[in-house]
């Protein structure tokens, strides 16, 4: 199977290529790199098997033509982060709606297998918890910047779903809840990996706003496997799916956990939003899914606790310190710019290989089918 992974080069993204070359898939991974990074390629990014094009989504003609020689697209890309949200509305609105409409015409066109990554930020500010599928969504004005990202895709969602409707592209929207682990960066407000470099540096950690907001983590390989489901099965089409886990914790704690863990000497100390963020942040004070419908129909099981997750995230970032080309960076380090080598050794296209469904797994209980000749 040929898959293709628009923000390839990205935490999830990466994962999810790992996983499936791994399997004994194709994988074609397209990324501008703006938040992705080559460090997250650099344990596979020499695999016979493995096709990177650094370049923007907005490449149409090229994406025309990996669209067309993939038997499946999962959709990833998009702008990230609350901090990186707030500062450019403009670039998380056209990144998320024009991006998508792009994959969405493209894989319409060729009727590709089709898999858009979603969030749990669609919820907005709805007190009904926890958040399931069918739910309502609460949005703030639109005065607020905060909501541009949630916002924006929800409209990818509705996309989709018209798509599916009207032109019966074979689509499945994932949610994600705070997926966590190794490769992701701080650099754009992620709360894990940052609390936790400020713990190994011995910096204070800084929580913004009262720390009694709650989340819930996820981790990426247990993501990865609800991705792997919802892809082998081609009845999920026209759905959504909440992936993440239902361990919920406070901010707060969550700082004095990474604390203990790391033996830390660290102070926490806490931010208003406004000086996070500027006036008028608006935060949810709880974020937590209800994964029972992933349960029923994808048999879904997280199998990871959050104190594994933080295990695993800690002696990343403690590895990542210091590093030259490191996927994590300090505030203030500087970081030479990525060169993009796109004749790597190894990286040539091979001969498309498609298999009946069954045939060859992507994990122990989930094949991808085969695509139809056009």
């Amino acid at each position: 199977m040929r898959c293709l992974i628009r923000g390839g080069a990205g935490f999830i993204g990466s994962h999810l290529a790992e996983r499936l070359l791994h399997l004994g898939h194709e994988v074609i991974a397209i990324d501008d790199l703006s938040t992705g990074s080559m460090e997250n390629l650099s344990s596979f990014r020499f695999h016979p098997a493995f096709e990177f094009h650094g370049d923007t989504i907005f490449n149409r003609r090229l994406m025309a033509e990996l669209v067309d020689v993939a038997d499946i697209v999962f959709h990833l890309a998009a702008a990230v982060g609350v901090k990186r949200v707030v500062e450019r509305p403009v670039q998380t609105i056209e990144t998320n709606v024009d991006g998508t409409a792009v994959v969405l015409q493209l894989a319409a066109k060729k009727q590709r297998r089709l898999v858009v990554v979603s969030t749990s930020e669609v919820y907005g500010k709805s007190n009904k918890f926890p958040f399931a599928e069918r739910d309502d969504l609460v949005l703030g004005s639109t005065y607020n910047s905060r909501w541009a990202y949630g916002c924006s895709k929800a409209i990818d969602e509705f996309l989709a779903l018209a798509y599916y409707r009207e032109r019966q592209l074979p689509v499945t929207i994932v949610r994600l809840f705070n997926t966590v682990g190794p490769r992701q960066t701080g650099r754009y407000g992620m709360v894990v990996p940052t609390f936790i470099r400020q713990a190994l540096q011995q910096e204070p950690i800084t929580v913004f706003g009262d720390g009694k907001q709650s989340r819930c983590f996820g981790y990426v390989s247990d993501v990865v496997d609800g991705f792997l489901a919802v892809a082998a099965d081609g009845s999920t089409a026209g759905e959504i799916f909440n992936l993440g886990n239902t361990e919920e914790i406070s901010i707060d704690d969550l700082a004095g956990r990474i604390i203990r863990f790391t033996a830390s000497p660290s102070s926490i100390c806490h931010i208003p939003y406004s000086e996070a963020y500027g006036p008028g942040f608006e935060d949810m004070g709880r974020r937590v899914p209800d994964i029972s419908k992933a349960e029923r129909w994808l048999n879904y099981r997280p199998k990871h606790g959050l104190d594994d997750i933080l295990r695993d995230v800690i002696a990343f970032v403690r590895a990542q310190i210091g590093k030259k080309q490191a996927v994590f960076v300090a505030p203030g380090a500087r970081q030479e710019s990525p060169v993009l080598n796109l004749g790597m050794p190894g990286a040539g296209r091979v001969p498309l290989q498609t298999y009946s469904r069954g045939a060859r797994e992507l994990d122990s209980s989930h094949s991808l089918p085969a695509r139809a000749t056009p």
